[in-house]
């Protein structure tokens, strides 16, 4: 799959979610993806090539650079928590919107207070696979 691809993959599931943001603080070539203030994946170009940014954890990192080659430490990221999506033939359309969907449930449940949830992580993804459209979602 080519880069554009990907980021308009990556932009339109972000944007199915409760309470996602895009701003620009790092500039007009960075992409970010918040959840109440809070980054869950950033859009750039990294030497003309689009790449995209989600936050995982320290496993699903180690595992997913060792399984897909386009899969990289996180550019300008922490590399512990952050990876780097690329361009090429392994990565396909649900992959990439499992990483969305893992980046900003992730992102909820450890970095905001539970009051502050949009949604509720443990029970987002079986709803999601459910069939219950976003605006049914609390």
């Amino acid at each position: 799959m080519d880069g554009h691809t990907i980021q308009r993959l990556t932009a339109e599931r972000a944007q199915e979610f409760p309470a996602t943001t895009v701003e620009h603080p790092f500039g007009p070539d960075w992409d970010v993806f918040k959840v109440r203030d809070k980054i869950f994946m950033v859009h750039t170009e990294l030497q003309g090539v689009p790449i995209v940014n989600p936050k995982a954890t320290p496993d699903d990192c180690h595992r997913l650079r060792s399984t897909y080659s386009q899969i990289t430490p996180g550019y300008h990221m922490n590399k512990k928590h952050w990876i780097t999506v690329r361009p090429g033939d392994q990565i396909e359309e649900s992959l990439v919107q499992d990483l969305v969907t893992d980046s900003y449930l992730l992102v909820i449940e450890n970095n905001l207070p539970k009051k502050a949830w949009p949604v509720n992580p443990a029970t987002f993804a079986q709803r999601e696979l459910s069939g219950i459209s976003n605006e049914e979602k609390p």
